[in-house]
């Protein structure tokens, strides 16, 4: 079952900068990830947030590379303990359908 992983920051400015360098060492010379459907992220001024999601096959894949490829890279550009605002939503959850995507897992 495909699952969405969720972050959401509020807008406190329009920079990108903080999330553009943390993406640059995620996909610098990289391949996408095992099991990544979507990723995407940009501002929701309706809700006042910018918001980072990733659609995984798995949960576990997506917790996986979460804990071992996204966070050290948040720590690496935003330091230990993260400097900035935290995020004000960060989970999981379960997809009913997803659709557009070359899985047979999630193509029922």
């Amino acid at each position: 079952m495909a699952v969405a992983f969720i972050q959401e920051f509020p807008i406190t400015d329009r920079s990108t900068s903080n999330y553009d360098a943390v993406n640059d060492r995620l996909t610098e010379n990289q391949p996408a990830p095992e099991g990544l459907l979507i990723h995407f992220a940009g501002f929701d001024d309706e809700a006042g947030v910018f918001r980072i999601v990733n659609v995984w096959e798995t949960q576990e894949q997506g917790q996986s590379y979460l804990d071992n490829h996204v966070m050290p890279a948040v720590h690496e550009v935003l330091g230990d303990p993260p400097a900035g605002t935290p995020p004000t939503r960060q989970g999981s959850y379960e997809l009913h359908h997803v659709a557009g995507v070359k899985s047979s897992e999630t193509r029922r």
